[in-house]
């Protein structure tokens, strides 16, 4: 599964960039199903709501964290100007707790937001690391 990333760059902006994050710890129910995890991380959670029309310059993630998309659109801006829009179903990490960060706007909402905020220990490239 990819999900888009976006991430503080050496000069204090931000950008995107795109995490494959594998499935590779199967795991069998009590029916006989067999699903596979992806590997695991530690998250604390809050849903937010925001309201259609929110506007906000640049501003920093509060925290490290996944950001899964109830209902509603929003867009999200870096630096280097490239723009991306998610929706109902869509899912990103912000990941940009220094320099300038991002500009975000609800343009169809209001919209609501699961927030998992990741742990300081959280690393992407250990969560996105395929075999053992």
């Amino acid at each position: 599964m990819r999900i888009v990333r976006f991430v503080t760059t050496s000069d204090g902006g931000s950008r995107f960039e795109e995490l494959d994050i594998p499935f590779l710890q199967p795991y069998e129910d009590e029916f006989g199903n067999t699903y596979h995890l992806t590997r695991d991380f530690a998250a604390s959670g809050v849903i937010v709501d925001l309201p259609h029309g929110l506007n906000q310059d640049w501003h920093v993630a509060p925290s490290r964290q996944i950001v899964v998309v109830l209902c509603g659109r929003l867009e999200v801006e870096t630096t280097d100007g490239e723009v991306r829009r998610w929706g109902p179903g869509d899912m990103f990490m912000a990941d940009d707790p220094n320099g300038k960060g991002h500009r975000t706007r609800v343009i169809e909402g209001p919209a609501k937001l699961v927030f998992l905020r990741l742990g300081d220990d959280f690393d992407p490239t250990e969560w996105t690391r395929r075999g053992p």
